[in-house]
């Protein structure tokens, strides 16, 4: 294993492409954005997350906007989870995801999360943010992404919240181009947004409907034919005008529009301002285009720039990734803000760069509070190894990276017992004395992420400190234990 705390992108890729596969798999992605007006969370996001569908995503990203971020409770939303979080969190961790990046901006949340089995193939995460409120300086208005490797495809989701008003659409777009210039990523292959392989852009975008009365709408509104709104639909007329808007697909707004009604009802705006509706929320998403082929008398090109096109090009060839959107619609059953949320279910079939995580994890013998634990871990391929990796216990059901129950440094407790299998000490002191059904997660410092997870295991309930008459307290979520 590599000592040396760096390691380029092209020679990840390079060791991710060695080890790919011939076959095709499908993933399915649940997407979500939602303006919620500093609203409260609702008690049950069921419908939201479609949990009663005999299909599982394997991923859920969740875009808010206007999380309310006032003084306080904006001071402790960032010591601890904040309301949103928490629900999604709590509804997700007991079927089998966590949490794998999460990013907020004043109002702006973006959460990403994946199912268990896919964690150790997701890598290269960065996370980012841009404002473009008052000068550029307050955030209540911007962008926040989240970018990855899944499985070895980069993919990029930006959550923006524009500028309000139907004058403004011109601006909407100065405002994502700006965004997009602004964000850069420590990333060869992928520095800026519009490298990555796939990118998702939503959020409330704000686009409105221009010429066509409050009355014609509405009444499109009733009788369904919302196609009749869709050529003075700002977004889609500043499509034809924009070719970097061109690069985005869209599904058919075939739904009534999300803005703006009257809270806890399904009524549009019945103020004083009558605020005409609208498709403020919006999901879409860009494949990176196809390189055109370097011809052999284009002396201006760059070379350099010609032989990336060249590789790009090949990869896309040898691992394709395609997608489906399966759904796009709103959900009416959410009355909390005066914003209705956006659902996107998409399909993503793609060819796996590589199909074995970097390490494999197991735990040594049997597990108890009442003897000092081991773990085996091998490395399954090279990787920039450092004295600040560890090794985390986590209960079945954990939420995130950091809801682990104890760690241990690897360098500081390992003990190699040949090239190709370590021992790692864990002290019997920080095994949960009621012991339960868990996971070893192996957590990398130089890649920022979890490369390899072991199969759920059971640690025994400690039978000294039963005996010795030990009762269990919840303190912060994990298992203590205190003297009786």
């Amino acid at each position: 294993m590599e000592e040396n705390e760096e390691q380029s992108d092209a020679q990840k890729s390079d060791t991710s492409v060695k080890e790919g596969n011939d076959e095709t798999e499908s993933f399915r992605l649940h997407m979500v954005t939602w303006n919620v007006a500093t609203a409260d969370p609702p008690e049950d996001v069921t419908s939201l997350l479609h949990l009663n569908s005999p299909k599982s995503p394997d991923l859920y990203v969740i875009g808010l906007q206007e999380v309310y971020s006032g003084p306080l409770r904006f001071m402790s939303d960032m010591a601890f989870d904040d309301p949103w979080s928490h629900l999604f969190m709590s509804t997700l961790a007991p079927l089998g995801y966590i949490k794998v990046s999460s990013i907020r901006m004043q109002g702006l949340l973006l959460l990403f999360f994946s199912k268990v089995d896919h964690v150790p193939f997701i890598r290269d995460i960065q996370a980012t943010y841009t404002r473009t409120g008052i000068f550029h300086y307050w955030g209540n208005k911007g962008g926040v992404s989240i970018r990855l490797s899944f499985y070895g495809h980069m993919l990029c989701f930006l959550n923006c919240h524009l500028a309000a008003h139907m004058k403004y659409a011109t601006e909407r777009v100065d405002e994502f181009e700006y965004i997009l210039d602004m964000q850069t990523f420590d990333s060869r292959k992928a520095p800026g947004i519009l490298d990555h392989r796939l990118i998702f852009w939503f959020g409330d975008l704000n686009f409105r409907i221009e010429d066509h009365g409050m009355h014609f709408v509405r009444s499109c509104i009733n009788n369904t034919t919302y196609n009749l709104l869709w050529s003075k639909d700002q977004l889609t007329m500043m499509k034809k005008k924009e070719p970097l808007l061109q690069e985005f697909e869209e599904g058919a707004l075939d739904f009534q529009p999300t803005y703006k009604f009257d809270l806890n009802s399904d009524t549009y705006d019945s103020s004083g301002k009558k605020r005409k509706p609208a498709w403020t929320d919006r999901i879409l998403w860009r494949m990176r285009p196809r390189t055109s082929p370097r011809k052999e008398d284009d002396e201006d090109e760059d070379p350099e720039l010609a032989e990336k096109n060249a590789k790009q090009q090949e990869e896309d060839e040898e691992y394709p990734l395609k997608i489906c959107q399966d759904m796009y619609t709103s959900n009416m059953e959410y009355s909390i803000s005066d914003h209705k949320p956006v659902v996107g279910t998409f399909t993503l079939e793609l060819r796996k760069m590589y199909t074995s995580p970097l390490v494999r994890l197991q735990p040594e013998g049997d597990w108890s509070a009442d003897i000092d634990a081991m773990v085996l871990y091998s490395p399954l391929q090279p990787f920039p190894s450092s004295t600040w990796d560890w090794i985390g216990l986590y209960k079945v059901g954990f939420t995130s990276m950091s809801d682990y129950i104890t760690y241990t440094w690897v360098k500081d407790d390992e003990v190699s017992l040949n090239d190709e299998l370590i021992q790692v000490y864990v002290s019997k002191e920080e095994i949960p004395v009621l012991g339960g059904e868990c996971v070893l997660c192996y957590y990398s410092s130089t890649l920022e992420c979890i490369i390899g997870i072991s199969e759920p295991f059971k640690v025994h309930e400690s039978k000294v400190a039963i005996e010795e008459g030990l009762v269990p307290a919840k303190i912060n979520g994990l298992d203590k234990t205190t003297a009786t």
